[in-house]
């Protein structure tokens, strides 16, 4: 199953002509190309799929969706042999 979790731009990088960029994702970082998003700024927040930045959203969007998955694990959803979502480390 594929996922698409929120994360805050931290920092900005030209990778062989694309535009790339640092995501926090809840404390792990990981890298994903901008191109989809090119008018993102250092501290917005995005929507990170398969190494894709896909949509800007705002805080209280990024943070309503944290709060979810927070909860999602809280509640057991997960059984402990199932791998929990999370980002590509870099």
């Amino acid at each position: 199953m594929c996922l698409a979790i929120p994360g805050k731009l931290i920092e900005l990088a030209n990778e062989n002509g694309l535009l790339m960029g640092i995501i926090d994702v809840n404390g792990s970082k990981t890298r994903a190309c901008l191109e989809y998003v090119p008018d993102i700024k250092v501290g917005q927040y995005t929507i990170v799929h398969a190494g894709f930045a896909l949509k800007i959203i705002d805080e209280e969007e990024a943070a309503e969706s944290l709060n979810l998955w927070q909860e999602l694990i809280e509640s057991g959803a997960f059984q402990s042999d199932e791998e929990l979502p999370s980002s590509e480390p870099l």
